[in-house]
């Protein structure tokens, strides 16, 4: 099973350890398209400043983010896990996991990034401000900047197993799932039962209670209808519609009563 998830814009600080290494991080056959971007980030955000924060689409309160990319290439790594913090992370709380949940957090989830393409949690990163939005004046709009190389890397990283995509639509941008690979993807919703609406805060925390659940409990679908199978076994209502033809992913919807 491969997990997709979108990363937050909430990031922890960078590590006091060593820097970052571009050829350590998984899926190497990323490793071009993410030295173009790190390239033309830090040459952006150590230059004019205004410039820099019109392009990344910041305030003026996120001024200190320009600083930060500038110095990507010495600030200390630290694991993706550690470093996204956001609601759905700290609904996932990667530290608490015991060994054997961990290590399939290691294995099976895979984050959608702006700068680094996708990462596992395991990989060492710095803390940065880049989201998969953002159209950098040299390469251009960074999901349509990612396909190509997603494309080549993607499939194989998948496997022959089960793929839960959990990205919002901007990371969905970077890679879709298409043929055989598709067949076997789900995508999530998670609506408030009452209203039938998706309401942000909840969906991503639900979201990170369902890789949890999934992971602490050692299930391991191999395919959408077994993970339909799985959540409802862990207490999830779920609404599951198949594709209507071949290579389409399936479509899960999560309904959830309480909004926390």
């Amino acid at each position: 099973m491969l997990v997709l998830l979108p990363p937050s814009e909430g990031k922890a600080p960078s590590g006091s350890g060593a820097p970052l290494k571009l050829e350590s991080l998984s899926l190497p056959g990323l490793g071009e398209a993410r030295a173009a971007v790190l390239d033309e980030l830090v040459e952006l955000c150590a230059g004019d400043e205004d410039r820099a924060r019109a392009v990344l689409g910041l305030s003026e309160g996120l001024r200190g983010e320009i600083t930060k990319n500038a110095e990507l290439r010495t600030a200390g790594a630290r694991p993706a896990g550690e470093v996204y913090t956001g609601v759905l992370y700290d609904a996932l709380d990667l530290a608490s996991l015991d060994p054997a949940a961990r290590q399939r957090a290691a294995d099976r989830l895979l984050v959608f990034s702006g700068l680094w393409g996708a990462v596992r949690v395991t990989d060492e990163i710095p803390s940065y401000r880049c989201s998969m939005g953002v159209k950098l004046p040299g390469l251009g709009a960074l999901a349509a900047h990612w396909r190509a190389p997603m494309a080549a890397v993607l499939p194989e990283a998948a496997g022959n197993g089960l793929v839960l995509d959990l990205r919002s639509s901007a990371y969905a941008a970077a890679w879709r799932p298409k043929g055989e690979v598709a067949g076997r993807t789900a995508t999530v919703r998670v609506l408030h039962a009452p209203t039938r609406k998706v309401v942000s805060h909840f969906n991503k925390a639900t979201k990170g209670r369902i890789v949890r659940s999934l992971l602490t409990s050692g299930a391991a679908p191999g395919s959408p209808a077994e993970l339909v199978a799985a959540l409802r076994d862990l207490g999830y209502e779920v609404e599951a519609q198949a594709p209507a033809k071949a290579g389409k992913p399936w479509s899960l919807d999560v309904l959830v009563t309480e909004v926390h």
